[in-house]
């Protein structure tokens, strides 16, 4: 679960983690007055969106307006609010349709000296958290992880201890921080580790993380996201959620137990398991097509299930055909082929449907399916059915 800046750095005070005044606003009249309640010669209007990039991010049919914007004024800080908000930002994370902006945060302006860059992640070969920093703040990180990766430096860390005082030290002398920066580090570096391991993160993300002229480490970006599994021990958390970022269809999966992510192709996939659905939409890819979703009904799928699936996969307009391609192993054929038959009668198949069954009762569940009045494609294997697809939407 992702949450926006503003939330994100009401959770990193409250943990200890050294953050900037600021104040969300859902209205231009309301970015002025939280100009002028902060106080200071400069502030900076940002775009709340679940996506990073928003610095260099361009508002669609007015590329001048950024997603981030300082200002000196409460007029100005009118002006970026009316630009941005109800608008949609393009940025390097959003795709060319990009994101629309229902509110911006304002946030308070400092002396910045240095800007770093600052995420943490699981690493699952090591079993640990890793901290991750880099004198390149300000920039996306994938581009210095292409081009220049000795700039990336590393610490993983027990999530039962935190991260130990020799390891900042190791990061400060890499990163050049020294006197005041180095004290802050000290704190920022260990707040922010258990911040990560308290709420159960999957990420967490600063950038840029930025030292002050006095020597103060601040978050001056708060990208956070939560390990869904683990949610059900943060009940709290659960209300920062903004459903209006989200892909109603893969809520809607989501809610009936489905992995489901949308994507921009025309064929429609309907796999048990996760690294078969990946094989799936290889292929077909493989084969010339482009699949319009992964989707993954898991091993004990039943008729309700599939029938949702196939309701959620034939709401997609770009959605010409189906492949099922299953591999029955916890889930028997003859479920799967009594699910699709009940998922026919319920919503009907009005696009090409390419079946594969594979596994235990494999027989029986073909048999089921030749018997019925459902409009199938059989397929032998993963390749045949690719390529019967392809040529189906085609």
């Amino acid at each position: 679960m992702k949450i926006h800046e503003f939330q994100g750095k009401q959770l990193f005070r409250q943990a200890g983690v050294p953050v900037l005044d600021g104040i969300v606003a859902s209205t231009a009249d309301e970015a002025a007055a939280a100009y002028k309640k902060l106080g200071g010669p400069i502030a900076v209007v940002k775009a709340q969106i679940h996506a990073g990039g928003r610095g260099k991010g361009t508002v669609i049919d007015n590329p001048e307006q950024k997603g981030v914007v300082i200002v000196k004024s409460a007029e100005q800080a009118r002006a970026a609010a009316k630009g941005l908000i109800d608008k949609k930002l393009v940025t390097i994370q959003t795709g060319p349709e990009g994101k629309t902006v229902n509110r911006v945060f304002v946030e308070a302006g400092c002396d910045i000296a240095r800007e770093l860059y600052l995420g943490i992640i699981i690493d699952r070969a090591a079993c640990k958290p890793v901290l991750m920093v880099s004198t390149e703040g300000g920039v996306e990180i994938e581009a210095v992880a292409e081009k220049n990766p000795e700039l990336i430096f590393k610490e993983r860390y027990n999530p039962a201890y935190g991260i130990d005082a020799f390891q900042v030290r190791k990061l400060c002398k890499k990163l050049g921080i020294s006197g005041e920066g180095a004290k802050s580090a000290a704190k920022f570096f260990k707040a922010v580790g258990q911040f990560f391991v308290d709420y159960d993160c999957s990420m967490v993300e600063i950038n840029p993380l930025v030292i002050t002229g006095d020597g103060k480490m601040i978050a001056l970006d708060a990208k956070i996201t939560f390990d869904d599994n683990a949610l059900f021990r943060h009940k709290d958390l659960l209300d920062l959620r903004d459903w209006s970022e989200e892909e109603p269809s893969e809520v809607r999966a989501s809610d009936a137990g489905l992995s489901y992510v949308k994507l921009d192709g025309n064929i429609g996939c309907l796999v048990n398991g996760a690294g078969l659905a990946m094989s799936t939409m290889d292929i077909i890819k493989y084969h010339g097509g482009n699949p319009a979703n992964f989707l993954d009904v898991g091993g004990g799928a039943n008729a309700q299930q599939v029938t949702e699936a196939f309701r959620i996969l034939l709401s997609d307009p770009n959605c010409k055909g189906v492949l099922v391609n299953i591999f029955g192993g916890i889930a028997r054929c003859t479920t799967i082929a009594a699910a699709l038959i009940e998922a026919s009668k319920t919503i009907g198949f009005k696009v090409p449907l390419v079946v594969r069954l594979e596994g235990t009762e494999v027989e029986e569940g073909r048999k089921m399916l030749e018997e019925s009045d459902v409009d199938i494609i059989s397929a032998v294997d993963i390749t045949d059915a690719a390529k019967k697809i392809v040529a189906a939407v085609q």
